[in-house]
């Protein structure tokens, strides 16, 4: 995840998720956007957890890295209840 202050609560888990799926997938920021049909100051902003994205746009995001929202939900909670430990 990009330097600078942490994401505002409830983003980190989201922000943290999307890099984790992202990097796995070899994906840069600007090649995600491109797959997902978003600009790419969108994924920058959902991964540095200054975006708020609409459900519309985290479907896309989901699809473009071959996942469901579903399992980009769940690994989003994981990390917000590890956060919370």
């Amino acid at each position: 995840m990009p330097g600078g202050s942490p994401p505002p609560a409830g983003r980190r888990g989201l922000a943290l998720a999307l890099h984790q799926l992202r990097s796995k997938a070899g994906l840069s920021q600007d090649a995600l956007a491109e797959r997902a049909d978003l600009p790419p100051l969108t994924i920058a902003g959902i991964e540095s957890g200054t975006c708020d994205p609409t459900w519309g746009d985290m479907r896309r995001v989901a699809a473009a890295l071959g996942v469901t929202l579903e399992a980009l939900s769940e690994l989003a909670e994981q990390y917000e209840l590890e956060r919370e430990v």
